[in-house]
């Protein structure tokens, strides 16, 4: 049975510390910054002691790689997994992320924490590469002639437009979906985009939000 214990109010923990430590750097990461935020601060929002914290986490390091893997485990399940769009449909559907979305996580962490061998900056470049590699399997359905190019450069435009959102305070992905458009449409012979509408599931489309960046 876990053991319970008292936090720092006073109240008796158990099973639901990892969670609320969790829960807690997920808000304090977003508002303030990985750096900015010590243990001691997640410790108290989550209303849990140090003990029980390093208990659940080796240190810090590797809650912050746990913070990001929560985020989107199955690299964006509500566009690449869709039967109701076609695979052009699916790549646009990428793009279409709401207008207050703060800046993806994966990139503020790895501009904030500068070291490529933390455990989270691993993880960030490596979600970074899962997005890229979905991008080209759907540009290859779609039957672009290049697939590999095509996923890297939408996977470029989407980070770019979450960059720039953040950096103007105005909403970019919606410029960057019309060059994505248009870089498709290059990339997808006439022929193959007939084909690729031919497969397409007969259930009704409905609206999309990409569940990541």
């Amino acid at each position: 049975m876990t053991e319970l214990e008292k936090g720092p109010l006073g109240r008796r923990r158990g099973r639901g510390a990892r969670e609320r430590i969790l829960g807690a750097s997920q808000q304090l990461f977003c508002e303030q910054g990985i750096n900015r935020t010590g243990m001691d601060q997640l410790c108290a929002a989550a209303q849990v002691s140090k003990r029980t914290a390093y208990q659940h986490f080796t240190g810090k390091d590797e809650l912050v790689a746990e913070y990001l893997r929560r985020f989107d485990p199955d690299v964006m399940p509500g566009v690449f997994d869709r039967t109701d769009l076609t695979p052009r449909e699916r790549l646009l559907a990428a793009f279409d992320m709401p207008a207050s979305m703060p800046l993806c996580p994966y990139i503020a962490a790895a501009v904030e924490l500068h070291d490529p061998q933390h455990p989270a900056s691993r993880y960030a470049r490596e979600y970074k590469i899962a997005i890229a590699a979905r991008l080209a399997e759907t540009a290859r359905e779609a039957g672009a002639t290049d697939p590999e190019q095509l996923g890297e450069q939408l996977a470029l435009l989407i980070d770019g437009a979450s960059a720039r959102t953040r950096v103007t305070n105005s909403e970019s992905f919606s410029t960057a979906a019309a060059i994505a458009a248009v870089l498709i449409d290059n990339a997808i012979p006439a022929s193959a985009a007939g084909r690729a509408d031919d497969g397409r599931d007969t259930a009704a489309s409905a609206p999309v939000r990409a569940g990541g960046r």
